[in-house]
């Protein structure tokens, strides 16, 4: 073989090698990429369950609490708030987050108030609120470990070449809301 030819067959061979290696790394952002989606869609899921029970809690503490009226309307506005968001936005997990606020307080005042408590299905919903409120954290730390995985490929050399590349960019991790670390306040008229 000539030292022509073999030049050539070395060239073709990094190329090819090279070529496989882009190939492979693009895949695997792209797949790492999917999974941080795929798993906010669970999230998403959660927090929808989430809206769709708090008007059935509302509903029935509504007849028991008249004078709570303020908590269910900031709970109807924050819920259609999170209904009118475009899903994966931003601003879904803004107004997702501005549900937690009324709805703390609503459940400080089943918890405070002896004759919600005793209610059947006010009790049936609040383990089905908590159960999903469970489910929801589950889901938050499964979506930042994907986040964290995917951020890793995007960082790190030689993948940080390919994704600047091919335009994958680190994803924001689920943070609380600055308002988590406060307790609602409850309030409830003396009879």
């Amino acid at each position: 073989m000539s030292p022509l030819a073999r030049t050539t067959a070395l060239i073709a061979a990094v190329t090819v090698a090279v070529a496989g290696w882009t190939i492979q790394s693009y895949n695997h952002l792209v797949g790492a990429r999917l999974a941080v989606d795929a798993q906010w869609a669970q999230v998403e899921a959660q927090y929808q369950r989430r809206v769709d029970l708090v008007p059935n809690l509302e509903d029935a503490a509504r007849g028991v609490l008249v004078q709570e009226r303020t908590v269910f309307e900031a709970l109807a506005e924050a819920r259609t708030a999170y209904l009118r968001a475009p899903a994966g936005s931003e601003a879904r997990v803004r107004a997702a987050n501005a549900i937690e606020r009324p709805l703390g307080r609503l459940l400080g005042i089943v918890e405070a108030s002896p004759q919600l408590r005793s209610s059947e299905t006010i009790a049936r919903l609040m383990d089905e609120l908590a159960g999903t409120e469970n489910r929801i954290a589950v889901e938050r730390r499964r979506y930042n470990d994907r986040v964290m995985a995917y951020n890793t490929v995007v960082q790190q050399v030689p993948g940080s070449l390919i994704a600047a590349l091919g335009g994958f960019s680190p994803r924001p991790y689920f943070e609380a809301a600055p308002s988590a670390g406060t307790a609602p306040a409850v309030t409830l008229p003396k009879p």
